[in-house]
């Protein structure tokens, strides 16, 4: 069974403002990070029922980079909804403040 995947804007700003930080890193890194995330958008896909890490949210970190997708599953609807994208040295904190889609 296929999920739908629904990105939320903070999630793209969150996509966005990786790829840049990592473009600045080193040219072509903050593609390798877009592509890490959509490779993990088609595995969630696929099988959305990763670790619940809090109220419901369910996580799963990229692939090669210290970031986490942050994502809830509308069973019913058969759709994920992506909340963020969210770096694993963030204060857990940050997190917290974030959970309030």
């Amino acid at each position: 069974m296929v999920f739908k995947i629904i990105i939320t804007h903070k999630a793209l700003i969150d996509t966005v403002n990786g790829i840049e930080w990592y473009d600045k890193q080193a040219k072509g890194l903050g593609k390798r990070f877009y592509l890490g995330i959509q490779k993990a958008y088609k595995t969630i896909r696929k099988n959305p029922y990763f670790q619940i890490r809090y109220e419901g949210v369910r996580c799963l970190p990229l692939e090669k980079f210290p970031y986490m997708i942050h994502y809830i599953v509308e069973e019913k609807e058969k759709r994920i909804v992506v909340l963020g994208i969210i770096s694993s040295y963030r204060d857990t904190k940050t997190w917290n403040k974030r959970t309030n889609w």
